[in-house]
């Protein structure tokens, strides 16, 4: 049960991961938050798991705040609320909170998080030492395929990440090793030196290190 329950979780924090390792077409820097910005989007994920017909849809927000956390809002078909940062994960459901799980429990997004904050920072080591990076670049825009250097690592649960994109990633494919798949669209993507709302400034400082 808290192996599903994480999975949007997961799949929000690897594309945030390669949102900011992908390189913008012309640009001769990586895509990267500077200090004090955040960045906000919608979302439209399409997950095909074996068994189901049709690919299980949802729609929602998300706010990524360096050093704060990232706030993913699923609205559609229902709406659930999931926030990570250094000290885990929460999840809440109609405003209350129906899951709470330590960095401790979640070695994999741990792990990933920390890449990610390492990536806003400018130091690739952690991505590099955990993924194969190949980037491709064109006309209509570039290409970034992300895949795990140690497939078989049971802490590993994804065989390769696919992303597209122009100023941001407009799509990220996720496939699993058991062959389930997750594909997200971005829209309306936009970077802010706003501060979070008052209810984002309550989820990420309500997630805390023990």
């Amino acid at each position: 049960m808290i192996r599903f329950r994480v999975r949007a979780a997961l799949s929000a924090l690897l594309l945030m991961l390669a949102a900011i390792a992908a390189h913008p077409a012309g640009a001769a820097d990586p895509v990267r938050l500077a200090e004090g910005q955040i960045l906000r989007g919608r979302f439209v994920q399409e997950r095909v798991l074996k068994g189901f017909d049709t690919p299980l849809k949802s729609e929602g927000r998300f706010l990524l705040a360096p050093g704060r956390g990232l706030v993913w809002r699923v609205e559609k078909p229902f709406g659930i609320t999931t926030v990570m940062n250094p000290a885990g994960l929460m999840q809440e459901v109609r405003g209350s909170e129906t899951m709470r799980l330590s960095a401790a429990k979640l070695p994999f997004m741990s792990r990933m998080y920390t890449m990610l904050g390492g990536a806003l920072t400018g130091d690739w080591s952690a991505l590099d030492g955990a993924f194969a990076v190949a980037r491709d670049s064109g006309p209509s825009g570039w290409s970034l395929r992300l895949t795990p250097l140690k497939a078989d690592d049971p802490a590993m649960p994804i065989r390769r990440i696919e992303v597209r994109g122009n100023r941001f990633v407009e799509t990220v494919d996720i496939v699993k090793p058991d062959g389930d798949s997750d594909r997200l669209t971005f829209l309306d993507q936009a970077l802010s030196t706003a501060a979070p709302d008052p209810d984002e400034e309550q989820l990420l400082g309500g997630l805390k290190a023990p």
